[in-house]
């Protein structure tokens, strides 16, 4: 909570409650975290540790994406219900002794303690780190873990998770453009893990070599024009990750079972999504803007609903949203109250465009057709 009493820090609300919204020119903090010297308090993030010598080959089982980590080493993983569907999503880094994995506010102890029933006899150990806090720089940002005085690893490295979106990871594939098409090609976020207890004086020793402190609005505009979905946001108890685009970071099509998996292959090899997730150029002619959970509607039909909402400082105001399939990607849509213009993020006939060279679902096809 202290970067909250800094001179012009809003409190942010839902999901990012307990850090800033902004600290008084959300604009100018998000030219500041693409110029690579914002740094941005999210120390509202949970953290749960996994330690003991099975930790790793016990995560792969378990999640949708090949845990396989070299020490300083990250991914990010899925853990889905027996349909399918989106439970739990956390980046994940590793150091050698311990499983780190960064997810939403709130889910920290609804994550260990699914973890904790799936552990049986193996040697591992689940921990909420109460004492761990998350930072957010981008790629040429400041390496703030190592500003620590006293870092959270065994070895004192630092402890530092790149975003990999939207790289289309070994073995997965895309629902969307090439990377080199994609706008999120431009948004290379960093998470750093540090004590809690030394937020302060890490945000103040970036603050002395020129960083500018950045809140969630301006780091929130960033993600939605990198189309990246978000667990607290995009995710409902319907989800499944072909949806959202989120085939190509955290789920791998050849591993092993996992729970969920005849869900991915099925869909991935004989369907499509009934649901796809879309960018939405908001009217920005108005002086309001639709809310989190509002209806996107085709006429007087709900087609779908608004997800997340921001105003970013080039495009505008935009907001992603989750809509049936089958609503025509030309069509003008309404947001709320607001005129809204579709940008197809996941294509509207399934894999499509996206899919890779080389289909990397046939190891999975004889087994679950």
């Amino acid at each position: 909570m202290s970067l909250l009493n800094r001179p012009g820090a809003v409190a942010a609300a839902g999901p990012d409650t307990g850090v800033a919204a902004h600290y008084g020119n959300p604009v100018t903090e998000q030219r500041a975290l693409e110029r690579g010297i914002g740094v941005v308090d999210l120390s509202h993030l949970g953290v749960v540790t996994v330690t003991g010598p099975d930790r790793l080959t016990w995560l792969n089982t378990l999640s949708s994406q090949v845990i396989d980590l070299a020490p300083g080493a990250g991914t990010e993983l899925l853990l889905l219900d027996p349909n399918g569907r989106i439970q739990h999503a956390a980046a994940v880094t590793d150091d050698g002794q311990t499983a780190w994995l960064v997810t939403e506010t709130g889910h920290a102890q609804a994550l260990a303690d699914f973890l904790d029933s799936m552990r049986f006899m193996l040697r591992v150990e689940v921990a909420v780190r109460e004492d761990a806090a998350v930072l957010g720089t981008t790629t040429d940002g400041p390496d703030l873990s190592s500003l620590a005085e006293t870092p959270l690893t065994h070895d004192g490295s630092a402890l530092t998770w790149s975003d990999p979106w939207p790289a289309t990871s070994p073995g997965s594939t895309r629902y969307g453009p090439a990377e080199e098409e994609h706008p999120g090609s431009q948004w290379h976020p960093r998470l750093h893990l540090v004590g809690r207890d030394q937020v302060e004086q890490i945000v103040a020793s970036a603050e002395g070599a020129g960083a500018r402190l950045a809140g969630a609005w301006a780091w929130e505009a960033l993600r939605v024009a990198a189309w990246r979905p978000r667990l607290a946001r995009e995710v409902d108890e319907r989800t499944i990750p072909h949806e959202l685009d989120w085939l190509r970071t955290a789920v791998h099509l050849n591993k092993g079972c996992y729970r969920g998996q005849e869900t991915i292959a099925r869909v991935f090899n004989l369907g499509r999504p009934p649901r796809r997730l879309v960018m939405l150029h908001l009217d920005g002619s108005e002086h309001v803007l639709p809310e989190v959970g509002d209806a996107v509607s085709l006429g007087e039909r709900a087609v779908g609903r608004v997800t997340s909402v921001v105003r970013h400082h080039e495009l505008g105001p935009v907001a992603l949203a989750v809509i049936k399939r089958s609503v025509d990607p030309t069509v003008e849509l309404t947001a709320g109250p607001i005129a809204a213009a579709q940008e197809v993020i996941v294509s509207p006939e399934g894999q499509g465009t996206g899919r890779p060279e080389q289909a990397p679902a046939t190891g999975l096809r004889r087994r679950t057709l």
